[in-house]
């Protein structure tokens, strides 16, 4: 018979479960670590550069590519440079000239004027000069930036029918490099290195005032669009900007004028073709309804030239 258990007296409690000690916090990232972490970081960044110097600057390589073989003559012109001297390109026949067309409102073009005045700087006294058009609607900025920059080579405003001229159509900046004999070597469109322009420089200088270079070779790699196509100055300085009327009797250029006033420019300016060729010779749409009406007219007016 079991003895009553005494009041006030508990079986023994049992034993509470055993609890795990806490996880502790992983220990700090080892230098090791964090120099991988940091030399990964560089490598992002240094592809990224290098991506972007690939593809939006265009790179300079050893292997040149050949340029046009015809060198046609560089267009002249005269203009007033921004310290109020007269510039004029026919004064710098017997130099290698590289001309560049720019703006301050242009990132790419920024980029370049740094390595043009280091390289205004070692050539100039070999025969060499830079010469900068700038494309600023007006000469205060222009004024602005070139004292807060120090460039070292002369600057002028440029305007829409000279960059017609030298056919400049793709964007800013544009560089024409110009050999002793006032002939286009080279043209870039978009921010190059200035190895590129050295290397074409270097290759200017040393040919005689008279002579070409012989198998002159543009550096860099050679896009589609940087093919020397200079403007008409017929068609430019026509009465209809853009479009070349030296086949029309003074009579047909009338009744031709009368034709593109009578015709609305569908650009979106509410202007006639006339009127908008006029205010905006850039405007591509009345250019081609423009030209459009004018091989209409040459195509009548062949027959009745030839009909007996």
């Amino acid at each position: 018979m079991e003895e009553p258990t005494p009041i006030g007296s508990s079986p023994e409690a049992p034993n509470p479960p055993e609890v795990p000690p806490p996880t502790p916090p992983p220990p700090p990232a080892s230098n090791t670590a964090k120099l991988a972490a940091g030399a990964l970081l560089a490598l992002v960044v240094v592809a990224g550069l290098y991506y972007i110097n690939r593809f939006w600057i265009a790179p300079a390589v050893r292997a040149q590519s050949k340029g046009n073989a015809d060198h046609p003559l560089a267009p002249a012109f005269s203009l007033t440079d921004i310290t109020g001297k007269p510039l004029a390109l026919s004064d710098f026949h017997g130099k290698v000239v590289v001309l560049d067309f720019w703006a301050t409102w242009c990132g790419p073009c920024q980029l370049e004027i740094p390595g043009f005045i280091d390289l205004q700087k070692r050539y100039a006294a070999q025969g060499f000069t830079m010469i900068g058009i700038s494309m600023d609607d007006s000469s205060d900025p222009v004024v602005e930036y070139y004292k807060d920059h120090q460039m070292n080579y002369p600057v002028a405003l440029g305007n829409d029918r000279l960059a017609e001229l030298f056919g400049v159509n793709q964007g800013y900046p544009t560089t024409f490099v110009i050999g002793r004999d006032s002939r286009i070597y080279a043209k870039h469109v978009g921010a190059y290195d200035p190895a590129v322009f050295e290397t074409e420089i270097k290759e200017l200088l040393a040919a005689n005032e008279s002579g070409a270079p012989k198998d002159f070779q543009q550096a860099g790699q050679l896009f589609p669009d940087e093919k020397v196509e200079l403007g008409n100055p017929a068609a430019i300085d026509s009465e209809v900007p853009g479009i070349d009327l030296t086949k029309l009797t003074a009579d047909q250029k009338e009744a031709y004028k009368k034709i593109l006033s009578g015709k609305q420019c569908n650009c979106g300016c509410n202007r006639n073709l006339l009127e908008c060729r006029r205010v905006d010779r850039s405007c591509g749409t009345s250019r081609k309804l423009a030209q459009d009406e004018l091989d209409a007219m040459l195509k009548v007016k062949a027959p009745d030239a030839t009909a007996k």
